[in-house]
């Protein structure tokens, strides 16, 4: 690490897995077995990481559905299930039947307004603190291109969902402040985070007060997001080869990961190490060790832990 009196600035200089994932995205650390999970959704996989045994212990299970984001269930062992966002939804993912089967999963409930609408499928999310998960929707790659169909839903254990955003291209990370008193939302199209007021009190409209947190300059635009405990907002950014660190309090950027490869996906805390994820890129989009290195998992220790996720209630 490197620092001035402006910028703090990491380097990365290759992957810790190297695995050319279409669109690897999700990062998920599952404290319960000390492991990495995380998704291909263009492939439809689901890829897992022991962080004690390391790159060779890589487990990696093919499903039927374009699988964006997973979670724990509250008092559910991970190593049997998890939550899932899917093509029309959330779902319960059977990850010992996933071995065996591509349909290993069963829907909890189904993005409301849009039951079996083929044109869309879920795309990033999480939980908040009060247990429910939320799930934006974008156009499915294959119907593109991307059109501002799109939606924000908030999943109450097996209520259902209700929306509370919509007119959204390209929805991304949801999160919170240490504090649980800000809620973020990335939308990326729009090269835009948002921050809102937020309450987890029962029956609330649970979010109120949009105001924009941090409006992305370059030619990229942000992408998948995890929250620092010192309330920093760390954003992944597609097309420009970084990690963006961004004040809290300001909405300034105060720090950079640099990576070998473009297309910037997502990131996740492991004690103070940031886990990121990437996307593949086409021959000749850029140089020989970018295109080599694309759609790998990278790691990088940045010396501050992040907020821990929440678990799902499924019976809420």
């Amino acid at each position: 690490m490197t620092s001035s009196s402006d910028i703090q600035t990491w380097e990365v200089k290759e992957p810790y897995l190297k695995l050319h994932c279409k669109l690897g995205e999700g990062p998920y650390y599952e404290r319960a077995t000390n492991t990495l999970r995380f998704v291909d959704i263009i492939s439809k996989r689901l890829h897992t990481v022991s962080l004690e045994k390391g790159p060779d212990s890589l487990v990696t299970q093919q499903l039927d559905t374009p699988i964006s984001v997973t979670a724990d269930i509250a008092g559910v062992d991970p190593r049997d299930k998890i939550l899932i966002g899917a093509k029309f939804g959330v779902a319960v993912l059977d990850r010992k039947r996933a071995s065996e089967s591509k349909d290993a999963y069963e829907y909890v409930a189904k993005f409301h307004k849009m039951k079996d609408n083929f044109r869309l499928r879920g795309n990033d999310g999480a939980v908040d603190p009060h247990g429910r998960f939320w799930l934006g929707t974008m156009t499915d790659f294959e119907l593109g291109p991307f059109q501002s169909e799109g939606s924000v839903h908030m999943f109450t254990g097996r209520q259902g969902s209700v929306v509370l955003k919509e007119g959204v291209t390209i929805p991304n990370s949801v999160s919170w402040s240490p504090d649980g008193k800000t809620m973020y939302f990335t939308h990326s199209s729009a090269r835009t985070i948002h921050a809102y007021d937020y309450s987890s009190a029962a029956g609330s409209a649970a979010i109120s007060n949009e105001r924009v947190f941090y409006t992305h300059e370059g030619s990229g635009e942000p992408d998948g997001h995890r929250i620092d405990v010192e309330g920093n907002l760390w954003t992944a950014v597609y097309g420009e080869s970084h990690v963006l660190k961004v004040c809290g309090k300001t909405g300034k950027v105060v720090g950079e990961v640099r990576l070998p490869t473009q297309n910037i996906t997502c990131v996740e805390f492991v004690g103070t190490e940031l886990f990121i994820t990437t996307a593949g890129m086409e021959e000749g989009a850029g140089t020989e060790q970018e295109v080599d290195y694309s759609g790998g998992l990278f790691r990088v220790d940045v010396g501050v832990e992040g907020v821990p996720p929440h678990e799902f209630k499924l019976d809420l």
